[in-house]
């Protein structure tokens, strides 16, 4: 919706509004004096009329605008007043934000959490190194440029403009879900509640709902002060429970208690993942494979057996006829002789195989429980029996993008490797990085099969 020229500069021209919250309105427009896009935030008129609220605005606008420039935050343009009303000019970012990402497709694939995660910290860490604290972490303040990049906005503007109190009606709606416990009390934040806030975010990025999801943001706000750290695995069954003891520290109720810094709680997600994983960490290159057996042994073996026994029956034959010739003399001793040959014949002749057995039937489990079992065989040597396992749990992973479907890729791999068939390794190899990124263990892995 097009808005008067009377609600911004006219150096801010077609300006459209985008999005509004309790504390505002966002515009798109163009700046006319720098020829770009650009996004302009505008301070709501009941907060506009408190004089205090308004200076505290603008002071916290230009505290904020001291980040600019730093890698995953938006950069700040511009800090003013029109016509009675504060603004802030940022650039505008056209990826949207976290909050519309899950809104879209729910939760994301731990590599993808991990990473906008990653970004958000630093630029947290950051913020937090120079006096600043963010007070209002969450998915609609992450937002993404083009290339899904993360960049962190709004540092400082919930605390100026009241946002941060739960007595003003309506205007935690958007950030009761984030909230630490001490805000919740009306305590002053820290960079601990930021990193509380982060934690509420890791966990909804990675199972698709907040940890204290209620149906009103006051029995949210409560439940963030009350209520016991729920469990991640329980929330979804494609996440290892070693992240739960993640959570409990970075969702702990005593601020003392958490992260140091928000990168702590991002690594300590990294190795809660890799501790389920293990095994493409530090599992050495692939030793060469024991030589499977060769189907064509077992062709050759049968015709020495065949030949005989079409010999046998041969010589039978000519017995028969003759003893039919002759009168019946001598039958008894010819039989004689056809059945000494044919058990020597038979004697030194190899035995058949017996039938294939049957396959085995399905295995029970979830899946990440399926792929760890395979890990256990393959690191006992089993290959053949952690085959059908991991590709059973791959058959139900596959595209989710969950790193689970990484290390499921990687036990397929490993066992066809082991088990002679190297040449298919390497799709599954591939499929895992594809996932989990590049890995040094499965460079070495393919080299040994491209090798044999």
């Amino acid at each position: 919706m097009a808005v008067g020229t009377d609600v911004l500069p006219p150096r801010y021209r077609g300006a459209t509004r985008i999005a509004h919250g309790g504390m505002g309105e966002i515009y798109r427009a163009t700046d006319d004096s720098l020829g770009r896009a650009v996004a302009i935030k505008l301070l709501a008129e009941r907060f506009a009329e408190d004089v205090s609220i308004r200076q505290r605005f603008t002071r916290e606008a230009l505290a904020a605008a001291r980040l600019s420039g730093q890698p995953n935050t938006v950069t700040i343009f511009d800090v003013g007043e029109w016509n009675g009303r504060p603004f802030i000019v940022m650039e505008y970012l056209s990826g949207g934000s976290l909050d519309e990402l899950l809104s879209r497709e729910g939760a994301q694939p731990p590599r993808r959490a991990l990473r906008s995660l990653g970004q958000a910290a630093a630029a947290l860490d950051h913020a937090h190194a120079n006096g600043v604290v963010h007070r209002d972490v969450k998915p609609g303040n992450l937002l993404l440029d083009r290339e899904g990049d993360v960049r962190v906005a709004d540092f400082g503007i919930a605390s100026a403009a009241g946002l941060d109190s739960l007595t003003l009606t309506g205007t935690v709606l958007g950030t009761a879900g984030y909230i630490s416990p001490e805000q919740a009390h009306g305590q002053r934040a820290t960079p601990a509640s930021d990193v509380y806030s982060l934690g509420v975010v890791a966990f909804e990025l990675l199972t698709g709902q907040r940890p204290f999801e209620r149906e009103s943001p006051t029995a949210e706000a409560a439940a963030h002060v009350n209520e016991p750290v729920p469990s991640a695995c329980e929330r979804s069954d494609r996440l290892p429970c070693e992240l739960d003891a993640v959570f409990e520290h970075a969702l702990a109720k005593d601020p003392t208690a958490r992260y140091t810094t928000c990168t702590d709680l991002v690594e300590s997600l990294r190795s809660a993942f890799d501790e389920a994983a293990g095994k493409t960490q530090t599992r050495a290159p692939i030793p060469p494979p024991l030589a499977p057996p060769r189907p064509s042994r077992r062709s050759r073996a049968r015709w020495p057996l065949l030949i005989a026994l079409l010999l046998g029956a041969a010589i039978a034959g000519s017995i028969v006829a003759f003893a039919l010739t002759s009168g019946g003399r001598d039958l008894k001793t010819q039989a004689d002789h056809t059945t000494t040959f044919l058990k020597t014949v038979t004697a030194t002749s190899p035995t058949p195989p017996p039938p294939p057995a049957a396959p085995p039937p399905p295995a029970s489990g979830t899946p990440t429980q399926l792929v760890d079992r395979a890990t256990a065989l393959e690191r006992q040597g089993n290959y053949a029996a952690a085959l059908p396992l991991a590709q059973q749990a791959l058959g139900q992973l596959r595209g989710s993008g969950q790193l689970y479907e990484a290390y499921a890729d990687y036990d397929v791999g490993t066992a066809l490797a082991h088990t002679g068939r190297g040449g298919e390794a390497l799709a599954y190899f591939a499929a895992s990085e594809r996932i989990q990124g590049h890995r040094a263990e499965i460079d070495a892995d393919r080299a040994f099969c491209r090798s044999h």
